[in-house]
């Protein structure tokens, strides 16, 4: 891929969650392409807002506006939808009165993504990352474990662990994967984002991967 494209790739992503009226941190990779109050810097395509709550949308980066009850007759103690095409997490609280759409990280292959119901089991606030079997077989150079707080560590700050061993939705210090096919089988957040989706998201919040 030549880095013409890839920069591309980079621009029609940031429109898709701008058109959605996604707020990208001003330090990120994809936040630097915005000037003050998260508008268009010099040079960026013009882009026109549209509220989350108008319907579905399908715009240049296959960015879909979902709800909760496309997959669930009830809320119960809040939703989480992980859109792999949209490389996207949505959140509805239980009285839904709060409401995120954050861009992520999806997996790299289609053999590491794992698709379906579960729900969150546990939180933690900086969680260790213990490389998988698989991940070693293939990098044998990979630590055994990296405890959280770490700056080499790849979950981040917050880590909310899913029913599915080893799959969780977390932060991130490289930001340059938000948006990309970067992961082992998570879902990666800007560290702002899931700071925010810690706080609110209850054990026991329904999540699907579709």
């Amino acid at each position: 891929m030549s880095k013409n494209h890839h920069y591309g790739d980079r621009r029609t992503f940031l429109q898709g969650f701008f058109t959605a009226s996604v707020i990208l941190p001003g330090t990120s990779a994809f936040g630097q392409d915005l000037g003050p109050y998260n508008q268009p810097a010099p040079g960026t395509p013009n882009m026109t807002q549209t509220a989350v709550a108008s319907g579905p949308q399908r715009n240049l980066s296959s960015f879909r506006a979902r709800h909760w009850r496309d997959f669930y007759s009830a809320i119960g103690k809040g939703v989480i939808l992980a859109d792999v095409t949209s490389r996207a997490v949505h959140y509805w609280s239980a009285d839904e009165s709060v409401h995120f759409i954050f861009p992520c990280s999806i997996p790299m292959t289609e053999d590491l993504t794992r698709r379906g119901q579960t729900e969150v089991v546990r939180k933690m606030k900086h969680p260790p990352w213990t490389p998988t079997p698989s991940m070693r077989e293939k990098d044998p150079s990979l630590p055994q474990r990296v405890e959280g707080g770490a700056p080499e560590n790849p979950l981040g700050q917050y880590g909310l662990y899913l029913a599915w061993p080893a799959y969780l939705v977390h932060g991130t210090h490289d930001t340059r994967k938000i948006g990309r096919k970067s992961s082992s089988g998570c879902y990666g957040l800007y560290n702002e984002h899931v700071a925010r989706l810690f706080e609110v998201a209850e054990i026991g919040t329904q999540v699907t991967v579709f």
